[in-house]
């Protein structure tokens, strides 16, 4: 390594170290402030709209397991995208979609043709992993990866109609991304209104 790179490698260091000495002592010093607890609340708030949206409309057409499921997906993809501004929470909701819709396709694909199986689900996070890395996105990675195992497993829990579980996680994602984007966006408007 050349000293110009080792000076480089100190000089960020070092200010990521004084950045982090006041959040410290900020947690150290402080209770949780008025608006840290309104954002909890509204994200809270937002968690429990996606779960009711998803499990009240998804009863009409699959059994109570997925509906459920249905409940818990929409309620991960709005705390992904609840994030501290507007911009931050589409970006996210961006992201979270582009890997979703990834793992969409590869599942679905899979699932057409084959039932569950631990190869099928480790070629496919392989295949979704250089999938990310073609699309640039390899930030989000991590995120085809969860969503293509949690698509792949519940494929196997309940393998009549395997491959309609791709769908219904990227119906729940749509939902939840949608939602809390929405709420923050709200949010945001009654913040700037006080």
């Amino acid at each position: 390594m050349d000293q110009d790179q080792l000076k480089n490698d100190r000089h960020r260091d070092s200010a990521l170290a004084a950045r982090a000495e006041p959040l410290r002592e900020k947690r150290d010093n402080e209770w949780v402030s008025v608006q840290d607890l309104a954002y909890a609340v509204e994200m809270a708030v937002a968690c429990a709209i996606s779960y009711w949206i998803i499990t009240s409309g998804l009863a009409r057409f699959v059994d109570k397991p997925s509906d459920l499921l249905g409940g818990m997906w929409a309620v991960i993809a709005t705390v992904f995208v609840f994030r501290d501004t507007r911009g931050n929470s589409v970006y996210a909701g961006l992201a979270r979609l582009i890997a979703t819709c990834v793992s969409f396709c590869l599942c679905v694909f899979y699932l057409a043709l084959f039932p569950f199986h631990p190869i099928g689900l480790a070629a496919l996070i392989g295949i979704g992993t250089v999938a990310m890395m073609l699309l640039d996105r390899r930030e989000d990675i991590i995120t085809t990866a969860i969503t293509t195992t949690v698509v792949m497993v519940v494929a196997a829990i309940s393998p009549h109609d395997a491959w309609q579980q791709p769908m219904l996680r990227l119906i729940d994602t749509i939902i939840g991304i949608a939602v809390g984007i929405g709420c923050i966006q709200v949010a945001s408007l009654l913040r700037i209104g006080k």
